[in-house]
């Protein structure tokens, strides 16, 4: 960074802890085109996030490794206009998801949900990444694993209706976030215990933006860890369950 553009804009050093779009700069009353053009490709990339798909097959060869059985669901969204225009919908299973866990409730530890939310792009960059790291923890622990499940137009609420279904005491939901201006790839994982129908957002616990820029995937699946043993401790989950493991390492 030079130096007289730090004495012109005293923000200008902020600029190397931050994506945000801070000191960008003015050409008379408008911003430098070349930050106006930086701005249109990062609204573009947010639109394609919101609009891409689940890659089934890259994540079915790539779970195969986990050697646990996989699950293919769908919310009652069919479109994804009706996803945007009914979240209600993508929060609940379609009928014959329902019918095809009932042969699947075995009462287990955990269950790991994978949807694709706001951008399935986030989901399909980061989420093998992460279990390869989380899975052997929980394993580790001998925490018993439900069926891993893959949700199309599925919204954060659709793993409670998956855990209930599967009797499981646990439930991990990765999904895509809402896509941002600078971070179109931010994967969140939703934590709740004794998921059930009817909850609503304080009884979950959320790690928020895993990613290779953000919150990298070996101090995530540390927290997600954590918060997973402190639920079981106190039999809960969400804004009654605090999280004093202090700042996370390797952030």
């Amino acid at each position: 960074m030079k130096k007289d553009e730090i004495e012109f804009n005293p923000l200008a050093p902020l600029r190397q802890f931050t994506d945000a779009r801070i000191a960008i700069g003015r050409v008379g009353n408008s911003i430098p085109i070349k930050q106006s053009l930086e701005f249109k490709l990062a609204h573009a990339h947010a639109r394609d996030a919101v609009y891409s798909l689940l890659d089934i097959e890259g994540l079915l060869e790539s779970l195969k490794v986990f050697d646990l059985p996989v699950l293919l669901l769908q919310s009652k969204v069919a479109t994804r206009h009706k996803y945007l225009k009914r979240p209600d919908l993508g929060r609940q299973l379609d009928e014959e998801s329902e019918e095809q866990l009932k042969d699947y409730n075995a009462g287990a530890d955990v269950v790991i949900i994978i949807a694709d939310g706001l951008s399935a792009a986030a989901v399909n960059e980061n989420a093998i990444s992460l279990l390869k790291i989380l899975i052997p923890m929980l394993t580790a622990s001998k925490l018993t694993l439900a069926p891993i499940c893959l949700v199309e137009q599925g919204r954060v609420a659709v793993g409670d209706d998956i855990g209930q279904c599967l009797s499981a005491r646990f439930s991990i939901l990765l999904i895509g976030e809402r896509p941002g201006l600078s971070s179109a790839d931010s994967m969140g994982a939703y934590l709740t215990y004794n998921p059930r129908q009817s909850l609503t957002d304080e009884s979950r616990n959320c790690v928020s933006n895993i990613r290779p820029q953000g919150l990298r995937y070996k101090p995530a699946a540390g927290k997600i860890f954590y918060l997973l043993t402190e639920a079981f401790k106190r039999k809960l989950s969400g804004v009654a369950l605090k999280d004093n493991a202090g700042l996370i390492d390797g952030y």
